[in-house]
């Protein structure tokens, strides 16, 4: 097999990765007006809201996409189309109930998922109906995915996150306009961020089910056309839905039920302790000694989740988008025995996103303050020192969501989820101990964020080693990315130095030094070898890369 034809994956997985970027940086930068707008209080209403509304977009449709795909992908090999349409069906009716039960108890039950901040219940409401309509443009991304295209499920991503940031910007702003004179107004502008969430999704569907209803000749040609003798029946389909749901419903379950604890951890003993130096800079009003109030923990956990976290997830994006293309080509593999092809699948995807995660957390530290001043006016130490202390983390998400995405792909599947539950109970240990028993407070949060993938890193490198006598090669994967990427940070960092000595704008400071980091990074990363010609032409445009490098003399 070509290795061409063996990394396919890898460029639908780069398109959908392209798609992944474009939609995190919108959503980066629709946050700026956004949280200007709704100030830190607003914004953390907002990420607890979000942070209930994933727990239950989790339990009901998160895993869709990923467990369609595979179940379509694997029927596919065999031109088995009436049995993966027959798979579409059962999970199209899957979404519906639980999509709909799912927004009902999000919705009727906003107060008690609020817990300690009653100011998000509003912003919890609007988002429930999300929940159903994302169960049904699951089961229309994972149909396409399984057909092994990704251009559906990317572009109705970048539309849908077009409308929400339009939305939210304009919905945040008349809501805190109008109702300026209330006490809870921070929750009315919040309120505005997960309106835009609602009619974005909106017309997101739109557009899948006008793709499903152009596709349609193709698929009756499909099935006409399907001469296998043996055939599913709808309820041994949907016993296998369910089997292949469970699991990636309890193993990303985990990986997001963590912010939810963290949050009510930070809420509940914050309530009991008092004002210290650490975050008083950024406490509106605060007074050192004074008890944490709800206004202050609310606006701690604002920058915490709506600057440090929502830049963190930016280059996280990839992994995931890496992740889904994976389990999709790993389990066509799997099925047909090729364990050499799966084995060159991990190894290129755990390369290609260890050139990406490596020099953004490089980036993301040396930067810090600098990105935090261009994107939010904040000048803070504190919010620079959480990516100062957290941006490694960037690495450890992308590492243990590819390798997620692995065990999946071999059936594996129940292997993430115990490695995510084990990861997890050791994580809520330490959190309450750092915020219960030091005075870190709102680092305490931080360091969480970093051990939490770190420990499912190590469990879930342990299981693919077990499980497919796998060892990823370290120098060109590890070493060289992370020398490049070290070098580069110094890099950065005096050219940032240089350009505001020269120009005294931090904006063109910034940008200078990134578009030059990039290029150094990446020469360097050439030059040592860290990445050769073959590899490039597995890449969406790599011939034409390689055509750059070679006259550039970098090849």
């Amino acid at each position: 097999m070509s290795s061409k034809k063996s990394n396919h994956f890898l460029v639908q997985g780069s398109i959908l990765a392209a798609a992944s970027l474009i939609v995190r940086l919108i959503g980066l930068f629709y946050r700026i007006p956004m949280n200007r707008i709704i100030g830190n209080e607003g914004a953390g209403y907002y990420a607890v809201a979000f942070d209930v509304y994933n727990i239950a977009l989790v339990l009901s449709s998160y895993s869709l996409p990923v467990a369609v795909s595979k179940l379509v992908a694997t029927r596919g090999i065999n031109k088995e189309h009436k049995d993966a349409y027959r798979v579409f069906l059962c999970a199209m009716g899957f979404a519906l109930v639980i999509g709909l039960i799912a927004s009902s108890i999000i919705f009727f039950g906003a107060s008690f998922f609020a817990g300690k901040y009653q100011n998000a219940i509003l912003p919890l409401k609007i988002l429930a109906p999300t929940i159903f309509i994302f169960s049904i443009m699951g089961v229309l991304r994972g149909y396409f995915q399984g057909k092994n295209t990704m251009i559906p499920t990317a572009i109705s991503q970048v539309i849908e996150q077009i409308v929400n940031a339009l939305v939210s910007v304009v919905a945040s702003y008349i809501l805190v306009k109008n109702f300026s004179a209330s006490e809870n107004v921070a929750s009315y502008g919040a309120a505005g961020g997960t309106l835009g969430t609602l009619i974005g999704a909106m017309v997101g569907l739109c557009f899948l089910m006008f793709v499903f209803f152009i596709y349609r000749p193709i698929l009756h040609k499909q099935l006409k056309n399907d001469m296998s003798t043996h055939r599913e029946s709808y309820k041994d389909i949907f016993k296998l839905l369910i089997l292949t749901i469970a699991p990636i419903i309890l193993s990303q379950t985990v990986y997001h039920v963590s912010g939810v604890i963290d949050n009510n951890l930070f809420g509940y003993l914050m309530s009991t302790k008092e004002v210290t130096a650490f975050e008083l800079s950024v406490l509106p009003n605060a007074v050192k000694g004074e008890i944490y109030t709800e206004e202050y923990y609310g606006t701690l956990l604002g920058i915490y989740s709506n600057k440090y976290r929502l830049l963190t997830n930016v280059p996280v994006a990839i992994a995931s988008a890496i992740g889904a293309a994976m389990v999709t080509s790993i389990a066509a593999a799997n099925v047909r025995g090729m364990e050499d092809s799966i084995r060159s699948k991990i190894h290129s995807s755990i390369k290609f996103n260890m050139i990406i995660a490596i020099p953004s957390a490089v980036g993301m530290a040396v930067l810090a303050s600098p990105i935090l001043q261009l994107l939010f006016n904040d000048r803070y130490q504190l919010s620079a020192n959480f990516f100062y202390l957290g941006s490694i983390a960037i690495v450890f998400y992308a590492l243990s969501t590819v390798q997620s995405s692995i065990l999946q792909g071999i059936n594996r599947l129940n292997t993430p989820v115990i490695n995510s539950a084990i990861s997890l109970g050791v994580h809520i240990i330490l959190v309450y101990v750092l915020l219960k028993f030091t005075p870190l407070n709102s680092y305490a949060l931080v360091i969480g964020n970093v051990t939490f993938p770190l420990m499912v890193s190590i469990l879930n490198w342990l299981s693919i080693e077990k499980y497919l006598n796998y060892k990823q090669e370290l120098l060109k994967t590890f070493i060289i990315p992370t020398i490049s990427a070290g070098l580069m940070g110094i890099a950065a960092y005096l050219i940032y130095q240089g350009m505001m000595i020269v120009t005294g704008i931090n904006a063109i400071a910034v940008m200078v030094s990134i578009v030059f980091a990039v290029v150094i990074y990446f020469i360097l990363l050439i030059f040592m070898k860290g990445i050769d010609e073959s590899e490039i032409s597995s890449l969406p445009k790599g011939y034409l890369l390689i055509k750059i490098f070679k006259r550039i003399h970098l090849l």
